[in-house]
């Protein structure tokens, strides 16, 4: 029997999940950008809207390097001075029919600019508008100028990160950049979800102080409810012993047997079933107060083998285990290969390139990325007719530096 021409298998074929959503990306940096990434990559029609080149330095960065190509797939590029009242109020027609606006201005730009939520939402009341900042749209930070790595400071991340003793040290990654886009991308679809219900949009904020401090988690709870101040643990889990990084003879693996379950198991694997009856070791806490003696003692053994012996031992006893990779090694790894997180994408200029693809699935849709990044200001003309300008008008808007 022929399947129904709305049969959702044939339906992702042409559509996405959001390929019903307009969306204005009005973002910088990192944060906004990775928020905008869920949305675009998901079929959002995204509409990043930059400045006109003036011929300095771009603000973006280098354009065809390896970070705004990942960060910018699957948009249309379009560029709006909006300081102009020209290009002020194309950039208004167009919020007229959005769905999502995201920013990661400082507070007082999108109200000097008049393009705060107040302004958008008074046109469009169904307008779902998302911000990042970096300490919050109010309050005594607002003010200030956020990046990442202040973030980590701030939010505590660094007190905890390396080895003890060492002095703060930041995460390799911009773990508060991420976490605050990955965290907007989600309250944009709860907003979006309440807009099914009440017909209105919502104003969705967060920060990259409150993303790290959600990000510290268990950490923070220590000190809220018993008044511990973690401590730099350095590779060694801070209260789960043995988990941490430990020699073989060609190189460092990563063990994890915290657990009294898998404590017993990893004795035996290793050939120390001896270890087991250690009463000093033989509970979580005795075995945390003995996190040096332990690990010695581990590191003992572990060093006389190569890493893949070991590897191959534990995953065997069902104890995780497993390499520590550089970047490349990472991308040789058959699981990753497998999970296709490298996505090809071919570029008018660069020719085919991969960027790091979703890591979300979602049964019965693709996970390609569709279209390169753009360059600068590309779909300004189309995009700005299918609001109603003539090309005339675009002309003009041109002449006068508002496009």
């Amino acid at each position: 029997m022929p399947e129904s021409p709305t049969d959702p298998r044939q339906a992702a074929e042409t559509r996405l999940p959001l390929g019903d959503l307009t969306v204005l990306d009005l973002t910088l940096a990192r944060a906004g950008p990775t928020c905008v990434r869920h949305l675009a990559d998901w079929g959002a029609k995204v509409i990043r809207i930059e400045p006109p080149s003036t011929g300095a330095e771009d603000i973006a960065g280098d354009r065809d390097g390896p970070d705004f190509q990942n960060l910018h797939r699957n948009k249309r590029m379009v560029q709006l001075n909006l300081k102009s009242p020209e290009g002020h109020e194309a950039f208004m027609r167009l919020a007229a029919r959005a769905d999502v606006i995201v920013e990661n201005m400082r507070a007082s730009v999108k109200h000097r600019l008049n393009i705060a939520y107040e302004d958008v939402r008074a046109i469009n009341p169904r307008i779902v508008y998302a911000s990042i900042s970096g300490f919050g749209q109010d309050g005594p930070y607002a003010k200030r100028a956020g990046v990442d790595q202040i973030a980590q400071g701030l939010g505590g991340l660094m007190s905890i990160t390396g080895l003890p003793g060492q002095g703060p040290v930041r995460v390799g990654i911009p773990i508060a950049d991420l976490t605050a886009g990955n965290l907007l991308a989600l309250g944009v679809m709860m907003a979006l979800y309440d807009r099914e219900h009440t017909g209105v949009g919502r104003w969705v904020q967060t920060s990259l102080l409150e993303a790290q401090i959600f990000m510290l988690d268990f950490q923070a709870t220590r000190w809220l409810m018993r008044h511990e101040v973690p401590q730099q643990a350095g590779n060694d889990h801070p209260t789960g012993i043995p988990t941490g990084v430990f020699p073989t003879s060609d190189g460092m693996i990563n063990i994890a047997a915290s657990s009294a379950r898998l404590w017993e198991r990893f004795c035996d694997a290793i050939g120390r079933p001896e270890w087991k009856a250690k009463e000093a070791w033989s509970t979580q806490k005795g075995r945390s107060a003995a996190r040096a003696e332990i690990n010695e003692a581990i590191a003992a053994v572990t060093r006389e083998k190569p890493a893949a012996h070991w590897v191959e031992l534990f995953e065997g006893a069902g104890i995780p285990c497993g390499p520590i990779n550089t970047i490349d090694k990472v991308f040789a790894d058959p699981q990753v290969q497998y999970l296709h997180i490298a996505r090809p994408v071919m570029h008018p200029r660069l020719g085919e390139i991969e960027l790091v693809g979703s890591a979300i699935t979602l049964s019965g849709y693709p996970k390609d990325i569709r279209t390169a990044t753009p360059d600068a200001g590309a779909h300004t003309e189309a995009v700005l007719s299918e609001v109603g300008y003539s090309a005339a008008e675009i002309a003009g808007m041109r002449a006068k530096g508002a496009i």
